[in-house]
């Protein structure tokens, strides 16, 4: 698969429309252990991300010009704790696919990868904290081998979204080690962490844009 400035403004878009349909769920899983303002937050990030990245034009620019749009604009928007943590995913994502006007499948994984890598050193989080980082890790993981095994890019991106789905429902089962639900102690159990659930829905859009 080929894919440019048009298919990740797509991509973007696709992000975007997903974050406004579930924004409601999201915030009802924040307003558990939260602030429940994450789909909100979630909706007007990607919403700016997408509205500046669709004003982009394909012709003067790359990939890495979306993707650091896209940052930007998400940063500008938001400045919850998740604003940092997606600039810095998409700030990655730019910079491994620097030069290139046209991206590969494995040049989506590697950003794909990027994305997750940058979330986490920015985070500061690992696995089992109860945060985004328990959809993101597995799924990167996933992608990764899947495309070790020589598969394409939807089947890569598929993989991606049922680890994920399972990393955000463990996350039911533990208790926060970040944020503010981290003062909550054994209290956040049975409840799913927003920002695991979230990047479910970003990565189900991102598989839905590429998956032919």
């Amino acid at each position: 698969m080929q894919i440019g400035v048009t298919q990740l403004q797509d991509m973007f878009g696709a992000i975007a429309e997903a974050m406004r349909r579930e924004k409601e769920r999201l915030c009802e899983l924040d307003g558990v252990i939260g602030d429940a303002d994450h789909g909100i937050a979630m909706e007007i990030g990607f919403s700016a991300a997408a509205t500046t990245v669709a004003a982009l034009d394909p012709a003067a620019s790359d990939p890495t010009t979306v993707f650091n749009s896209a940052a930007k604009s998400f940063l500008s928007a938001v400045g919850a704790s998740s604003g940092p943590l997606y600039a810095t995913a998409f700030m990655r994502a730019g910079s491994s696919v620097k030069g290139k006007p046209i991206l590969s499948d494995d040049d989506m994984v590697d950003a794909f990868e990027a994305m997750a890598n940058g979330i986490k050193d920015r985070g500061k989080a690992d696995p089992g904290d109860k945060t985004m980082i328990d959809a993101w890790v597995p799924a990167t993981a996933a992608a990764r081998s899947a495309r070790l095994a020589g598969k394409p890019l939807g089947q890569c991106l598929s993989a991606a979204l049922e680890a994920a789905v399972e990393g955000a429902e463990a996350t039911k089962d533990m208790i926060a080690a970040k944020g503010r639900s981290s003062r909550l102690g054994e209290r956040v159990i049975g409840h799913m962490d927003p920002g695991a659930a979230s990047a479910v829905v970003l990565i189900e859009a991102i598989l839905r844009t590429f998956d032919a």
